[in-house]
């Protein structure tokens, strides 16, 4: 990002200085945030661009004071924003997160305090597909104050004055919100991704052989397929569920579509995983992405699809 004459604010050569020390120093961690509030990718990018360009555009007064709150406080209004809007329009499908191969993220710095802080979720498993789907039943403001108390560990102080809020304020919509997370606390994903990548791979061999009855052993009872077509490609609009109903609906998908050109076992959002390339057919998504959680036997338990295009932003769509 260039800055230029017309810059307002603070004095130019300031603001320069101030910008390329927090980019370096608090980028990663604001797009981690931006990420975890919308759950795409691509939003991540923009909002997390939109954040520093504040900085530029319009600074805070005092350029000696640490930026990192201040950054922190700019991208969650902006994220809340963005989550309202997209809230409001209507989808085409079984709305799901956009998949990321790798983040790389950093400690939140510049903090305040931290007496009384609870984190109850790791950074790797807060972008898993789970917990964001999880997510998604959240209002914008409850679901920013359980990412910044329960997953990056900020007081009740630093919730409240990144989200422009009161910490008793902070306290209610924590307890509220965590109520609402008792379905994904009740069942987290517990298999390591080693065991993931072998129930995948064990599942991809079965689908070539056309063995359902082998599809269906690999699977939880309670197994549930969900996959995000948007408005654009055929897939099913409500989730799938129980190992039956879903090696049967697996085994269906190849057969109308056909078993991929290429697919490349990944990490993605820290869970097993893969990508793959179709030949070219109406109505069906050229790329898949998809994601596996496993439980403690190595049953598959959820399954997570993504064919959009725009959310495949975060992932390498050619074979490596």
């Amino acid at each position: 990002m260039r800055l230029n004459s017309t810059t307002p604010g603070a004095n130019r050569v300031g603001v320069e200085g101030a910008f390329d020390a927090a980019y370096a120093r608090h980028h990663r961690h604001v797009w981690g945030l931006c990420y975890r509030m919308t759950g795409s990718a691509a939003d991540a990018d923009d909002l997390a661009q939109d954040t520093f360009e504040r900085l530029v555009t319009r600074p805070p007064a005092d350029l000696d004071r640490p930026l990192g709150p201040w950054l922190v406080r700019v991208a969650m209004n902006l994220s809340r924003d963005r989550l309202r809007r997209r809230r409001r329009k209507k989808y085409g499908g079984d709305w799901l997160p956009a998949p990321i191969e790798a983040i790389d993220e950093q400690p939140p710095a510049e903090r305040i305090e931290r007496a009384d802080t609870e984190a109850r979720y790791d950074l790797m498993e807060s972008v898993s597909m789970a917990f964001l789907v999880a997510l998604e039943a959240l209002r914008p403001t409850a679901r920013a104050v359980l990412l910044l108390r329960d997953v990056f560990d900020y007081s009740v102080k630093e919730t409240a004055a990144a989200l422009g809020t009161s910490e008793a304020n902070v306290k209610t919509t924590l307890h509220r919100a965590r109520k609402q997370m008792a379905d994904y606390d009740a069942a987290p994903p517990t298999g390591s991704v080693e065991a993931g990548q072998a129930a995948m791979m064990a599942l991809f061999e079965r689908l070539v052989a056309g063995d359902v009855a082998g599809i269906e052993a690999l699977l939880a009872d309670d197994v549930v397929a969900r996959a995000d077509g948007g408005d654009r490609y055929r897939a099913s609009r409500r989730p799938v569920i129980g190992a039956e109903r879903v090696a049967r609906y697996i085994a269906g998908l190849a057969s109308k579509r056909g078993l991929p050109q290429w697919f490349e076992p990944r990490v993605l959002n820290g869970a097993a995983g893969f990508v793959a390339g179709f030949e070219e057919k109406e109505g069906h998504a050229p790329f898949l992405a998809m994601t596996f959680d496993v439980d403690a036997s190595g049953a598959i338990v959820r399954m997570f699809s993504q064919l959009v295009d725009e959310k495949l932003s975060g992932v390498d769509l050619t074979p490596r």
